[in-house]
């Protein structure tokens, strides 16, 4: 069985194609340039030229495969409603040869402030630019944590707050840090894949949430004790001068359950946790 996999040289791509690879699959991988080609060829799959704008490459990587994940999103938030546009484009070019399917999505705003579960449509907010989900109704959708972590993490969201408190010389939270981050380690997601490929249902929702919540507390003072700067309390004033861009993220509470996910799929994380790889010294560098 050939499954093609967009993002395939990404951080997750990467490890979703081993997991496949080790299972027995041929992968056919997504890759837009010579650095990824080689990246692919190099975990032992075959290359697809081209890029989630390239429709008719989509297309024909596709119609070659038996069925397709969905990994790969351009992340750039300083254009997020245009590259969301792309990925709904490239979700519905894709979805026309009627192929099994897993979309990648998130669980960070499937429900601010109360623990998210399997069953809630995302995005909470109509107005959300990114469509993900709603692009192909019969696609399977894994949701992925805020914080998919692992070594080789260099532009997730811990890497950001390790950035920051490096510049800044302490490392922050808001208020008293309460508001929770759900985690997930990338090998983890990468057998989930797989998993919801084989026992998924078209329709169904996964979530990669090893940990349903973590305080942004804890996850800043593990920071400082890697970097060896202390953890401080700021205010919501002060938030976007510390975080710039990245308050927003640094203040929301978004827990997530996966217990559906472990009850349908058999998924049982086994991987280091968020707050263990940090203190591992993954990200202190």
């Amino acid at each position: 069985m050939k499954i093609f996999v967009t993002g395939a040289s990404g951080f997750v791509g990467t490890a979703v194609v081993q997991e496949l690879l080790k299972s027995g699959y041929e992968v056919l991988g997504l890759a837009r340039s010579d650095q990824s080609a080689k990246k692919i060829i190099q975990l032992g799959a075959e290359v697809h030229r081209g890029d989630l704008t390239d429709l008719d490459s989509l297309r024909t990587g596709t119609a070659t495969s038996d069925a397709v994940i969905h990994c790969g999103f351009i992340h750039d938030f300083t254009r997020f409603a245009e590259v969301c546009a792309i990925d709904e484009a490239a979700i519905k070019a894709m979805s026309d040869l009627d192929k099994p399917m897993i979309i990648t999505s998130g669980t960070a705003l499937v429900s601010p402030g109360s623990m998210a579960t399997e069953d809630m449509a995302s995005p909470f907010n109509p107005a959300w630019p990114r469509a993900s989900e709603r692009a192909f109704a019969d696609a399977m959708i894994v949701r992925l944590p805020p914080s998919v972590h692992g070594p080789g993490d260099h532009h997730g969201f811990i890497p950001i707050l390790v950035k920051l408190a490096k510049e800044k010389g302490f490392s922050a939270y808001i208020g008293e840090g309460g508001n929770r981050w759900n985690a997930g380690h990338r090998l983890d997601a990468a057998v989930l894949y797989r998993l919801a490929l084989e026992k998924g249902k078209p329709g169904e929702r996964f979530h990669a949430a090893a940990e349903a919540g973590i305080t942004v507390k804890s996850i800043a003072e593990a920071i400082g004790k890697q970097l060896g700067v202390p953890a401080k309390s700021i205010s919501m004033e002060e938030a976007s001068e510390y975080f710039g861009w990245f308050a927003h993220m640094a203040g929301l509470d978004c827990p997530a359950s996966s217990a559906v996910t472990q009850e349908k799929l058999n998924w049982q994380p086994s991987q280091p946790t968020l707050l263990a790889d940090i203190e591992e010294g993954i990200y202190a560098i």
